[in-house]
């Protein structure tokens, strides 16, 4: 099969190195792709969400499948512009895809199918936010209603720092468009997993699950950001959990949709709190998540590529997936001054070293080469070090292993990814 693959992340490099390990590819594209896919296929200078191009290249090269990393080409109608050009997309509808487009529209379908989530209103208007935050107290969570690459949400301790949320991204733009209306809800308290399944209509069937670890400092401190590492399989999270988690939470939402005539298909990622009452569902994703898919891939065994193929043609592969039982864990290296102004340009060494190590892998996501042929920094979040291991703890050993071994002026992670796994 000859396959286009879209996006320039962690995620897309991980999803390159497991397809490219299909027997069933036979030509690999990456739109627009960094230097480490350039390794697993062929990079290709058309951005993710510039789907006339993408639609155009795919006829031109007799693409048999399209796979979407990202959700912005997604939310900007992809697969409803692959559909119309007779090409194989595997991913949802513009429609469909409003489950992570716009979190009041999840919110809604939540209440109408009866998944267990966090009560939250909609709000157009700063001052009825504030005031709604003023009743309701604190802790509570406010989010940007739109895409904001996983940044768009502020789970806040205090009335005064919800308040300043709002002001920043309803008044100020902080957040752009996808802040001019926000969804502000209870705070869950518990343990936060990614809970991952194909989906075709109203049948599920399970991939597995993550734990992400989503602000920028050790223990939890700091801003939220689109992820700085994770870990697969989650603790205290096994298959029989995740399959009752899909009956509770995934299952009804997919009826739902069907009954509303927007039907999904393609992968959810359900970002769930694991409450002292049951799982409750955080927010939907309509792809793979980042930086989870780099430890829950890392981990597959079975070939992903005919799971994606069956998608596309709005069915289920009925060939089970299957991982291996080791763990796996996934830091993200970051630019200093990430996530509010990264610093970009420091040339970046060791990966090689990083690669050779015993169950490491390297994943590139903001990373570009200089007119000298370096490799830079050119993003946040730069790389993720992945590593595999009988324990969680010879993963985490091994993956701290990999950080160490890479090096530029300002690189920046956390040291507790995993720990809590331990």
């Amino acid at each position: 099969m000859r396959v286009l693959l879209v996006g320039s992340g962690g995620r897309e490099h991980a999803l390159a190195a497991t397809l490219a390990r299909s027997p069933k590819l036979t030509a690999l594209f990456i739109a627009p792709g960094n230097p480490g896919t350039a390794e697993l296929g062929t990079n290709v200078a058309i951005g993710a969400s510039d789907v006339p191009a993408l639609i155009t290249f795919a006829k031109e090269q007799k693409v048999d499948l399209i796979v979407p990393g990202p959700e912005a080409p997604l939310v900007a109608g992809l697969a409803d512009a692959c559909a119309a050009a007779g090409l194989a997309c595997a991913g949802p509808t513009q429609a469909a895809a409003r489950l992570e487009g716009s979190k009041s529209f999840s919110k809604e379908v939540c209440y109408a199918a009866g998944v267990p989530t966090a009560r939250g209103e909609r709000f157009t208007d700063a001052d009825a936010a504030i005031t709604y935050i003023a009743e309701r107290g604190a802790p509570i969570v406010v989010k940007a209603d739109g895409l904001a690459a996983g940044k768009g949400v502020v789970v806040a301790q205090t009335v005064a720092e919800a308040q300043d949320a709002v002001r920043e991204m309803m008044t100020q733009g902080s957040m752009g468009e996808a802040g001019r209306s926000v969804v502000i809800e209870d705070c869950l308290v518990g343990e936060e997993v990614s809970l991952f399944a194909f989906c075709s209509g109203e049948t599920a069937m399970l991939i597995g699950a993550a734990q992400d670890h989503k602000r920028i400092g050790d223990n939890d401190t700091g801003p939220n950001t689109g992820g700085m590492g994770a870990v697969s399989p989650p603790r205290g999270f096994d298959r029989a959990a995740q399959e009752a988690a899909l009956d509770l939470l995934v299952r009804p939402m997919l009826k739902e949709m069907a009954r509303r005539g927007t039907p999904f298909r393609g992968v959810i990622f359900a970002g769930l709190m694991l409450t002292e009452t049951g799982p409750q569902l955080i927010e939907y994703n309509v792809r793979f998540g980042d930086p989870e898919a780099q430890a829950l891939l890392l981990r597959l065994t079975s070939d992903l590529l005919p799971a994606l193929a069956a998608l596309a043609q709005d069915t289920l592969d009925t060939t089970p997936v299957t991982f291996s039982d080791q763990a796996a864990i996934s830091v993200v290296m970051a630019a200093r001054g990430y996530p509010a102004k990264p610093e970009t340009g420091a040339v970046i060494s060791g990966i090689v070293d990083a690669d050779a190590l015993e169950g490491v892998r390297v994943f590139q996501a903001g990373t570009k080469e200089n007119l000298a042929g370096e490799l830079v920094v050119a993003g946040g979040r730069v790389l993720s070090v992945c590593a595999l291991g009988e324990t969680v703890q010879e993963a985490r050993d091994r993956a701290y292993a990999g950080v160490k071994a890479i090096s530029w002026d300002g690189a920046a992670w956390r040291t507790d990814i995993g720990a809590r796994a331990l």
